[in-house]
């Protein structure tokens, strides 16, 4: 049965004069197609970029400067399109309020992104332009929205505030348990940068854009969770991607967008607080919570009607939108729950360990990943708690109480998880201070043979400490008068200090002082890095490169097998209760030093040490000079290192010590090592310039002291010899090469300038040696060519003890006895000048060394 006049079929009935325009449903449309094209690019952009900086890191290349400002500015021009034709274009008030949104962070996120310019190396000079960058968009985005002219007085909705406060600590809870602070100045610059950026939050997301989904009598907050939280969220993925250094803001993307649904529930108790009384903008469009309701500005009695707050005062928005009268709480809340999420990733990570080089074990990645893993799921929680508890229809008001015990509960919790499973203090980097004046190491006698190789370091060790003593001496002084903690060091004449950017300005002015570095450090994982162990069974005889290099023939027919020779490693350690390597440490109480973590006894937890020095002097068939012995120090923790671990170790070996030790005063010289296998480099990114060590291997060359060093794994690229101390010309530099003899692809290449580099190439792919926990496994890469050439030197002068320390003649017979390996090209028209930059002088070969060296 119809009800009414009948209208002629095909004909729509007309609307009431009262009743609103159907609107179309193509803006709705629009605005999901566009936040899904926001949000994919957004991710995949950043996540690009960030492998983009590895692959960079990983290659050995430098730093592209550009590659940051590049992908921000690509990436806001892309979003920033369809968000201002939304902003534009569509009659609804939602629509345009989305598109401006987004328009806005994407703008923001040009802004923010373009300072990752800045080196990270430099992370307290990023945060603070963080800081003052997201301080004037806020401003910024305050004036644009006329707040000075158009703000009344507003009632606060302090529980509103204070469960923002609490989602924020929620959010802050999974990175002080699992993350790690940096140094005081950082951490400050950190908390400033994390208030801006929920200053900036509330800006964009401020009451002008709540209100647009705040429409319809009664008002139907669950609408305005979804839709509004859902708009909101994109906003602050946005926000997210242009927060941190390379890395820090992926964490962010997680975290970050969930809490736009908290945030509408916040806002919607703030309205419920305030006691407002919502109406509908005059084109409530698609995303009005009940259009039907809505008062359009033709309706006959419409005009002037406004709803009136607790006071009886109306509040208009910039827009003509009607908004909430106090709803001042909402904007605090975003503020505290945005800058306390911002602030966990941004303060307890650090962006330069955040990297694919830490990815093999459970490391910083690991545990960042953990982080946004249970930063998901709490704002996941937030959303849905607040959401139900806060945006139901007919729910109660907040309770003040009830949101306080809350935040104060949450504090109690951060600060007990801080101090208890998480990793109190500071961790931030030190800085490396070159002294200008290197100790002068001419005339030291070149005496060979064991004597005179004995007295060649004594005479190096007393200059070098003589002249550090002498020169650091003011430094050190003032140093103390400040109470700046501060390790000194000999080998260089340098001082590794506590202290951010003021300290280095101050020391870098200082007329003694050369230059100032930056010394990265690691900060403390939540747990053990875990062990690496070897699956391989131990070998049956010698291993192909063993047999490659001629070594087994050594053994068997010339009857050496680098018997009182001793072979030094600078690596990650070494398990000295391996089977293969046990019989073969030195002792005493001068062959093991571990400046990381002070350890008494030969330990490993990477197995990178192990399987190199089982290569070296590893017994079974897995090392060239299985009768020589070995001493050990840890200069890499985690596969990580810094110019002050690296010369640790370095001065271990010139000048053993017994622990607790001092190095200026108790090295005995007498105990060095003949020879020196080093199978790591010391890259910009972890504080080394290209001059930084080569005082140090200057003088372990006037020692009499062999040092091998891997050629590094950059390769096919030319000119990729170049992290210290592998460029250096009295280093003995080694390539890999594989079964076929020919030179693998990882190998790092010349030229470099004022050396010819690698000197030589040797078996570095697939090869099988120690593991820590008595294993055996594989592994390829220059660092495993390089201790099979410490073992043939070994070898030699064990041969021929008058050889030790003689090492001129030394490099000339590998050079000399060296065969032929296949040079392979990064492309046809690429040849690095020639073959002698990709192979040296070619492969060692152990048994004609040996015979060399004997005649």
């Amino acid at each position: 049965m119809e009800i009414g006049p009948p209208f002629p079929a095909g004909r729509p009935a007309p609307l009431p004069p009262s009743a609103p325009a159907p609107s179309s449903p193509w803006p709705v449309v629009a605005a999901a197609v566009a936040g899904c094209w926001t949000a994919g690019f957004v991710v995949v952009g950043q996540l690009g970029g960030w492998l983009a900086d590895q692959v960079v890191l990983a290659s050995g290349l430098d730093r592209v400067g550009w590659l940051w400002p590049a992908t921000v500015l690509f990436t806001a021009l892309l979003i920033g399109a369809p968000a201002l034709a939304l902003a534009l274009l569509p009659r609804s008030v939602a629509v345009r309020a989305t598109g401006r949104a987004w328009l806005a962070a994407a703008l923001v996120l040009g802004a923010l992104g373009l300072l990752r310019a800045i080196p990270p190396v430099h992370h307290e000079a990023y945060l603070a332009a963080l800081a003052a960058v997201a301080a004037l968009a806020a401003l910024v985005l305050r004036v644009l929205a006329g707040r000075a002219a158009t703000a009344a007085p507003r009632a606060s909705a302090p529980a509103a505030t204070l469960l923002g406060v609490a989602g924020g600590l929620a959010l802050l809870l999974p990175w002080v348990w699992l993350g790690a602070l940096g140094g005081l100045l950082e951490t400050v610059l950190a908390g400033l940068a994390a208030a801006a950026l929920g200053s900036l939050a509330g800006a964009l997301l401020d009451d002008a854009f709540w209100s647009r989904f705040t429409v319809g009598e009664p008002p139907r907050p669950a609408r305005l969770v979804l839709v509004g939280g859902l708009v909101a969220g994109v906003a602050l993925l946005l926000l997210a991607a242009g927060v941190g250094q390379s890395g820090a803001q992926l964490p962010l993307l997680l975290t970050l967008p969930p809490a736009g649904f908290a945030l509408a529930a916040l806002h919607a108790a703030a309205r419920r607080a305030a006691g407002a009384t919502p109406t509908g903008p005059p084109d409530a469009g698609p995303f009005a919570l009940d259009p039907s309701r809505t008062a359009p500005a033709d309706r006959p009695g419409a005009a002037g009607r406004r709803p009136a707050g607790p006071s009886g005062a109306a509040h208009a928005d910039p827009s003509g939108v009607v908004g909430p009268a106090g709803t001042g709480g909402a904007r605090a809340a975003t503020r505290w729950l945005v800058g306390l999420a911002v602030f966990g990733p941004l303060a307890l990570t650090d962006p330069e360990e955040i990297t694919l080089v830490l990815a093999n074990t459970r490391d910083v990645p690991f545990w960042v990943a953990a982080a946004a893993g249970a930063g998901l799921a709490v704002a996941a929680v937030l959303a849905v708690a607040y959401g139900v508890l806060l945006a139901r229809p007919g729910g109660r008001r907040p309770s003040r109480r009830v949101a306080g015990a809350t935040a104060a509960a949450l504090l109690v919790a951060v600060g007990a998880v801080a101090v208890g499973a998480g990793q109190p203090g500071l961790h931030g980097e030190r800085l490396f201070v070159v002294l200008r004046e290197q100790a002068d190491l001419g005339g030291v006698p070149t005496a060979a043979g064991r004597a005179g190789r004995d007295a060649r370091a004594g005479e190096v060790y007393r200059r070098l400490v003589d002249t550090a003593e002498r020169t650091q001496a003011d430094l050190r002084r003032d140093l103390r008068r400040l109470r700046l903690d501060h390790t000194p060091y000999y080998l260089v004449n340098a001082v590794e200090v506590d202290g951010g950017p003021a300290v280095r300005a101050w020391l870098s002015r200082r007329p003694e002082v050369a230059r100032v570095l930056v010394s990265q450090r690691v900060r403390p994982l939540p747990a053990p890095a875990g062990r690496s162990r070897g699956a391989a069974p131990a070998p049956a005889g010698p291993e192909w490169n063993v047999r490659m290099l001629g070594a087994d023939r050594v053994w068997s027919q010339l009857g050496v097998d680098g018997s009182g020779i001793v072979v030094g490693s600078s690596d990650s350690g070494v398990d000295g209760g391996h089977p293969a390597l046990a019989a073969g440490f030195r002792g005493g109480d001068d062959s093991w030093y571990d400046p990381w973590d002070g350890t008494r006894s030969p330990t490993d937890q990477g197995g990178h040490g192990t399987h190199t020095v089982g290569s070296a002097v590893g017994r079974g068939g897995i090392g060239v000079a299985p009768g020589a012995q070995w001493v050990g120090c840890v200069n890499l923790d985690r596969n990580l290192g810094n110019p002050g671990y690296y010369l640790d170790c370095l001065q271990f070996m010139l000048a053993p010590f017994p622990p607790g030790g001092n190095p200026f005063t108790d090295g005995r010289p007498a105990r060095a090592p003949e020879i020196l296998t080093n199978s790591w480099g010391c890259p910009a990114i972890e504080g080394c310039d290209p001059r930084v060590l080569r005082p140090a291997t200057a003088a372990l060359d006037a020692a009499g002291i062999m040092v091998v060093a891997a050629a590094g794994n950059t390769g096919p690229y030319c000119g990729s010899i170049d992290d210290p101390p592998a460029p250096y010309e009295d280093v003995l530099t080694v390539g890999a090469v594989d079964r076929q003899r020919r030179v693998t692809s990882f190998s790092s290449r010349g030229p470099v300038p004022g050396a010819a580099k690698p000197d030589l190439v040797a078996p570095g792919d697939e090869v099988l040696s120690a593991m820590p926990g008595g294993g055996y496994d594989s592994l390829s890469g220059t660092s495993m060519a390089t201790p099979q050439v410490a073992g043939v030197v070994a070898l030699m002068w064990s041969a021929n003890p008058a050889l030790v320390g003689d090492l001129p003649r030394t490099r000339q017979i590998l050079r000399d006895t060296a065969t032929r390996a296949e040079p392979t090209y990064a492309s046809r028209t690429d040849t690095c000048g020639g073959d002698a930059n990709i192979t040296g002088a070619g492969l060692v070969d152990a048994y004609a060394a040996v015979r060399a060296a004997r005649g």
